[in-house]
């Protein structure tokens, strides 16, 4: 796919828009490819968070994050793992794969950070600031969503590697 989308770069769009506008073509292309490969796990990943931020912050006056922690972090691993691989198993490329964490995860950290702002905007009195500092804290609420966007790659690239090989496994057999 990238082959042909240079290739398309090199012999029509640029002698007919140019090198800057066939520049900004070609970046709106790359970025569209890794948006619709990424948007969707993106957003479920933002969805998870936001949903164990509200559980900390608003329903449940707890010490005891251990549950739920395990259970968000697992969700987080499967989401990225499996961005990796979709991307990978179509792409044909474990470089697609770890792009797609990469995206995964500034997408999903952009959505969690404006839905805090949103959640904070709607409630902030005493009670839900405690939870929220019980709970690790506003720096956590606005920093752990991109953090996570490095080991998110790990996975995703691991679940792109399973794929490759998993394809390449299928295409082996079907071959013979």
């Amino acid at each position: 796919m990238s082959g042909d989308l240079l290739e398309e770069y090199r012999v029509s769009v640029v002698p007919s828009r140019g090198r800057i506008r066939a520049d900004v073509w070609y970046i709106r292309q790359a970025l569209g490819f890794v948006w619709r490969a990424a948007w969707v796990w993106g957003l479920l990943l933002a969805v998870s968070v936001i949903g164990r931020d509200t559980l900390d912050w608003w329903l449940s006056p707890t010490d005891d994050f251990h549950a739920r922690s395990i259970v968000s972090t697992s969700v987080a691993v499967a989401l990225f793992a499996c961005a990796g691989a979709l991307t990978a198993w179509r792409s044909r490329s474990i470089r697609s794969g770890m792009l797609a964490g990469i995206a995964t995860g500034l997408i999903g950290g952009l959505i969690v950070n404006v839905g805090s702002v949103v959640m904070l905007s709607i409630n902030h009195d005493p009670h839900t600031m405690a939870m929220i500092r019980a709970s690790g804290g506003l720096g956590e609420v606005f920093s752990l969503p991109i953090f996570i966007t490095l080991p998110g790659t790990v996975c995703a690239t691991l679940g792109a590697v399973a794929a490759k090989t998993l394809r390449y496994v299928v295409g082996s057999r079907v071959a013979q």
